[in-house]
């Protein structure tokens, strides 16, 4: 289950991530808050918080023409600003292939894993549990997706408000 409250100091590393990098917040919905990005064409995302100290963003990039998941956590120490990683998902046993790129949010390690399918989105959304394995299979990550078709339902009605 999603954790609204952390109580490491990553929580308060990530905690102002929404004003610093400029989100606007639009709602919320079950465990995940919607935001709005304005770097992004104002691109509507959501944002959760999880127990493993993972600040997770899935989202329209209305610029690129996309979506996106992002994830920044203070366990990724290594990550190199801008250098591309190859990576995978696994959602209940679907499993996709992705690249992400390495970003970095007040300090925080991060990487950004952008698609063009619609089809990924909504098994986001369909689905209970996303797990993303580094290129050499490890495990990087874990969340619980309870909520995110709600959540994922908000962005559109958001993004169609944007216009």
């Amino acid at each position: 289950m999603i954790a609204k409250l952390l109580t490491s100091a990553a929580f308060v590393m990530l905690a102002g991530a929404a004003s610093a990098d400029g989100l606007q917040k639009w709602g919320s919905s079950d465990y995940w808050d919607v935001m709005i990005d304005p770097s992004l064409g104002n691109g509507c995302l959501i944002q959760g918080e999880f127990r493993d100290g993972s600040l997770v963003r899935i989202g329209l990039d209305k610029v690129a023409g996309g979506g996106y998941v992002t994830v920044f956590n203070t366990a990724w120490g290594d990550i190199e600003e801008g250098a591309t990683y190859p990576v995978s998902f696994d959602l209940d046993g679907d499993a996709y292939n992705g690249e992400a790129k390495g970003l970095y949010l007040n300090g925080v390690p991060g990487a950004d894993i952008a698609f063009d399918s619609v089809d990924f989105f909504m098994s986001i959304a369909k689905h209970q549990t996303m797990t993303m394995f580094n290129k050499d299979g490890g495990q990087v990550l874990t969340i619980d997706l309870t909520g995110t078709m709600a959540g994922l339902d908000a962005v559109l009605t958001c993004q169609d408000e944007q216009g």
